[in-house]
């Protein structure tokens, strides 16, 4: 009996290679392409805007209402005298006089609550304290007396008038005092020579001092 030839052996392997291509095409494992998978992007951060600001007023405190402008006059509690008080801008100037020989003019500043301590000639020192802006209360030290006075609001405005000028080489400085009821209280100093102030018109200010006529003006600070 014969052996099979090349041709047959050939033949073999040639089937056995197609059936392997055969069974890889159709059991082979399928390469995928990679997928690119993009990050997340970061969550963005804006600028977070600072709550408004509150407003901030200005707020004033309990004491400082602002002092009104106005004029004061009264006598002392023992009638002996006058007290008259211009307030202007938290400044305030007075006036004591008794109406023949005795008179200071004081002048400082007015506190936010009323409070007020004035200083004047002749060591005389006014102790006050405004009251509902419609009148003042205090004291009055000079020349070893102390007086207690109220003084109350001018109704016209003006309560303390003064005038100075030189009459016959002398030096002339009145200082007047309008009180409510139309009364006045005033002194004229001559040279250092205090007596009692003739009458001026609170209108216009007009007076007569040694047969000089003057004009008295109001008194503010």
């Amino acid at each position: 009996m014969k052996r099979p030839g090349p041709l047959l052996t050939l033949l073999a392997g040639l089937l056995l290679g197609l059936f392997m291509l055969t069974l890889n095409m159709t059991t082979g494992t399928k390469t995928g392409s990679s997928t690119y998978r993009k990050s997340p992007s970061p969550t963005p951060t804006g600028a977070t805007a600072s709550p408004a600001p509150t407003a901030t007023g200005t707020t004033a405190s309990p004491t400082s209402s602002r002092i009104p402008d106005a004029s004061y006059s009264g006598r002392t509690d023992d009638g002996s005298s006058a007290v008259a008080v211009s307030v202007r801008d938290g400044r305030a100037i007075a006036y004591f006089c008794d109406g023949h020989s005795k008179e200071s003019w004081l002048k400082g500043d007015v506190k936010a609550d009323g409070g007020m301590k004035l200083t004047g000639g002749h060591g005389a020192v006014l102790n006050g304290t405004l009251e509902d802006a419609e009148r003042i209360r205090g004291t009055v030290d000079l020349d070893g007396g102390h007086y207690a006075f109220t003084a109350r609001k001018a109704v016209t405005g003006t309560a303390l008038y003064r005038a100075t000028a030189t009459v016959r080489g002398a030096r002339i400085d009145g200082g007047w005092i309008v009180l409510a009821d139309g009364s006045q209280v005033g002194v004229v100093d001559r040279d250092g020579s205090p007596s009692a102030a003739p009458r001026i018109d609170p209108a216009t200010g007009a007076v007569t001092v040694d047969g000089e006529h003057l004009t008295a003006n109001p008194v503010v600070p």
